[in-house]
């Protein structure tokens, strides 16, 4: 068994002004694994970041220069892909993957190009390689798929041979071990690939810091009455994430209910959506009671205070590989009701410690509001029932046991196929 320490992680990109899930749970591993005495670092590209080193929470972060290999891309177009899906080329990231030493393995946080360039490091160096599907790839519906696409459609792309030589189309079936973190995930790729390296691995939360928040502190920052009854969604604005949704049922519930707010916050990842929504929210009959926020600062405690903030939590996802905000409001105690898709179905459980919803029914959505809004005692039941699912099964401890063990599978895995080639 190998002596070597470091752990290379390697997401498409890093930027904490844009904070997502992938990035808390780089956040989250790093200092697990700092904890059991391993040394984790991120390598990713420059996208919407300027620091090309630097050291976070005690683990070094470096960043590369880096393009998408299309012609006619614009400059609107290039922010729209390192907000989301792009599909980039970084050379300086490759070559410098190539000259880690003393790694023990290389964990990559996307497929694509990037992935294709740590499958090829890691089988150069003969380290195992591991790939987390965080926005899955079996698991997506198409109108995602086309929205991602719609950047580049009418340009001419150049990378193609860059993709065949980091064999980007073969991260799957080559990886050491596939990491789902969600059940939807893990079934549909468990079916296509050819192996049996797959393994299901949800997400993790911090149950302790986000039981601590300050709700009244966070409604007196923003303008909510402390009177209020708050519906909250904190998650990026996109049309995956469907605010729309929620805007539209709020306005069902809104009318018999004088003391329902709706809280949104999150960072920007389509701006056209966020316009249109903007534009509907304005259009409201209760538009004073729609508080639409920017992205929450996840460093210290205004995540929290957020969370501790609102009554009842919303995802009204129109695709969902886990949803790690579930387990953030569950350990706020908070009801959750989300779309009846992707990994939520694994998560939340009806009746017992929330409710789901068909994904864009509007209707439904108001139904359970109101159910909720109108019952503290069902607010209060499905919380615990959260809560103490969060603290049992989805510490960041066990999340980081869990990877252990798939690492030392995949390293069992590499010592085999470097000892059968001997």
């Amino acid at each position: 068994m190998s002596t070597a320490r470091r752990i290379i992680h390697v997401p498409r990109r890093f930027a904490l002004d844009e904070w997502g899930g992938t990035e808390t749970v780089l956040a989250e591993m790093i200092a697990q694994q700092q904890d059991r005495g391993w040394q984790p670092e991120i390598h990713t590209s420059l996208a919407l970041s300027a620091a090309p080193a630097e050291t976070w929470r005690g683990a070094p972060v470096r960043r590369y220069r880096y393009c998408y290999p299309f012609f006619g891309l614009s400059r609107a177009d290039r922010l729209r892909l390192d907000k989301k899906g792009g599909n980039l080329l970084s050379l300086s990231l490759f070559l410098s993957l190539l000259k880690q030493k003393g790694v023990r393995l290389f964990h990559a946080h996307a497929l694509k190009r990037i992935g294709g360039e740590v499958l090829t490091a890691a089988r150069q160096k003969k380290k195992p390689f591991v790939v987390t599907l965080h926005g899955g790839a079996f698991d997506v519906p198409e109108a995602e798929l086309q929205q991602m696409a719609e950047a580049r459609r009418k340009t001419l792309e150049w990378g193609k041979i860059f993709g065949f030589l980091f064999r980007s189309r073969r991260i799957l079936e080559q990886a050491d071990a596939v990491i789902c973190v969600g059940s939807g995930e893990f079934e549909k790729a468990r079916a296509a690939l050819a192996h049996d390296r797959v393994y299901h691995l949800g997400n993790g939360v911090d149950v302790e810091r986000f039981a601590r928040g300050d709700g009244a502190a966070f409604r007196r920052r923003h303008g909510i009455p402390a009177e209020a009854l708050v519906v909250a969604c904190y998650s990026r604005f996109d049309p995956q994430k469907d605010q729309l949704c929620l805007v539209e049922a709020f306005d069902a519930a809104a009318g018999a209910n004088p003391n329902l707010h709706l809280v949104l916050a999150g960072p920007c990842t389509v701006a056209e959506y966020l316009e249109k929504l903007d534009r509907r929210i304005a259009g409201s009959a209760f538009a004073a009671r729609i508080h639409r926020l920017g992205a929450i600062d996840n460093s210290g405690a205004a995540l929290p205070d957020a969370y501790m903030a609102c009554d009842i939590f919303v995802l009204p996802s129109r695709h969902e590989p886990f949803g790690i905000v579930v387990l953030e409001a569950w350990s706020a105690g908070k009801p959750v009701v989300a779309s009846d898709v992707g990994g939520l179905r694994g998560l939340v459980a009806e009746g017992e410690n929330g409710f789901l919803a068909p994904t864009g029914d509007d209707a439904a959505f108001s139904a359970r509001i109101r159910e909720l809004a109108a019952s503290p005692e069902l607010r209060a039941r499905l919380g615990r029932a959260g809560a103490a699912l969060a603290r049992e099964r989805y510490t960041w401890s066990k999340i980081a046991d869990e990877t252990e063990r798939i690492y030392q599978a995949a390293e069992a895995r590499v010592e085999l196929v470097e000892a059968i080639k001997c």
